[in-house]
């Protein structure tokens, strides 16, 4: 059933599954032109379903598609905005890796105008709505992440000759998709905008700088835009920004904790909620998590999805009790650190310990608030 509570709920998930071998299977068919879209549509919708039931089955209160129709979070959606790739490496769309190790950061390749055309995530809420009780969640990549992965040179090498005029269509475009999705029912969004967390990286701020960056001017930059795309935001719309590190078949692209950037993270930035990476001591300490304004809340990321190994569930409540030194246990919740698939190709794990970490953060969250 509907939950009367909003978002986020104390036990969340943070969007992406893994792909069914069917489903992936029928995907390379499509691409080689032995099925059409009516059949790799079929299968898609057939895996949604039963990635659906799976949520409801563990207790969780939302549910998302498993970002079942994308290859992957960030290119599904910036492709739509017109000839733009945000997940090139060496010139190619970016693969899984050797689980467990940094790999190479994405570079975006933007080949023209940013340009919002048609509702999105719109069909994705509405197949959601249809076929489950639950509170449907949509993910879409952050405003920022276009320059983050191209910086000012991608921007300007094809598409534009003016800066402020890339920054406006991107807000534009973000606007645009959170007001259909909002006129079409839709109560939570997640923005995904991972640089904010990769800031406290040294050889992430080497690399910026590198190409002409002030990492720090970058923070208030993408502040800035951010909130320009939020001003506006329907307002009974529940939207949350997740950060992490990188999540692409086990690999990570950076580390580092919070601190560099929490103090305007938390205050300056006008989001109402936030799900931060920390599986592993390559997020740093819980300490920045002092300066997180009462009104706001954490979903603290501690179970991992690069993993195969099932953490206890009493390590994981004295995790949680380790944070409650600098935030409020009633501005808390739980949930892995990112997607179990942020590339339809997945990361290391079965769809059994998949299911069983997605049922030790509904039974943290019964367990320490009473609820998931």
């Amino acid at each position: 059933m509907l939950s009367h509570n909003p978002p986020p709920f104390h036990g969340e998930h943070i969007g992406s599954l893994l792909r069914p071998s069917k489903l992936l299977d029928q995907r390379t068919k499509f691409a080689r032109g032995e099925i059409d879209r009516t059949e790799l549509t079929k299968t898609e919708d057939e895996a949604i379903k039963d990635a659906l039931g799976l949520q409801e089955r563990v207790g969780l209160k939302l549910a998302t598609d498993g970002e079942f129709r994308r290859r992957s979070y960030h290119s599904f959606f910036y492709r739509q905005l017109g000839e733009i790739s945000i997940d090139s490496v060496g010139g190619e769309d970016a693969k899984g890796g050797e689980p467990g190790r940094r790999a190479a950061q994405p570079v975006a390749l933007i080949n023209s105008r940013v340009r919002w055309t048609c509702p999105i995530n719109v069909p994705d809420f509405q197949f959601i709505r249809a076929h489950s009780g639950l509170v449907p969640k949509i993910t879409i990549p952050g405003p920022c992440a276009l320059h983050f992965r191209g910086g000012d040179a991608a921007v300007l090498a094809h598409a534009y000759t003016d800066l402020d005029e890339f920054w406006d269509d991107i807000v534009e475009a973000f606007r645009r998709e959170l007001d259909a999705l909002g006129a079409a029912g839709c109560r939570y969004v997640q923005i995904d905008e991972t640089a904010f967390a990769k800031f406290g990286d040294s050889e992430v701020r080497q690399w910026l700088h590198s190409r002409g960056d002030d990492w720090s001017a970058l923070i208030d930059k993408y502040i800035a835009v951010t909130n320009r795309v939020l001003e506006n935001a329907p307002s009974d719309m529940s939207i949350g920004m997740h950060l992490c590190r990188g999540n692409r078949g086990g690999q990570w692209h950076s580390e580092g904790g919070y601190d560099e950037v929490a103090d305007r993270l938390f205050n300056a930035l006008d989001i109402q909620f936030y799900f931060l990476e920390y599986d592993t001591p390559r997020a740093g300490t819980f300490a920045p998590l002092r300066l997180v304004p009462r009104h706001k809340t954490v979903v603290l990321g501690i179970v991992s999805t690069k993993t195969p190994t099932v953490e206890s569930k009493a390590d994981m409540m004295k995790r949680v009790e380790s944070a409650t030194r600098y935030i409020e246990l009633g501005n808390l919740a739980v949930s892995p650190q990112c997607g179990f698939a942020s590339v339809d190709t997945g990361n290391p794990i079965s769809p059994v310990v998949q299911e069983q970490k997605l049922q030790l953060i509904v039974e943290l969250a019964r367990d320490i608030w009473g609820e998931a």
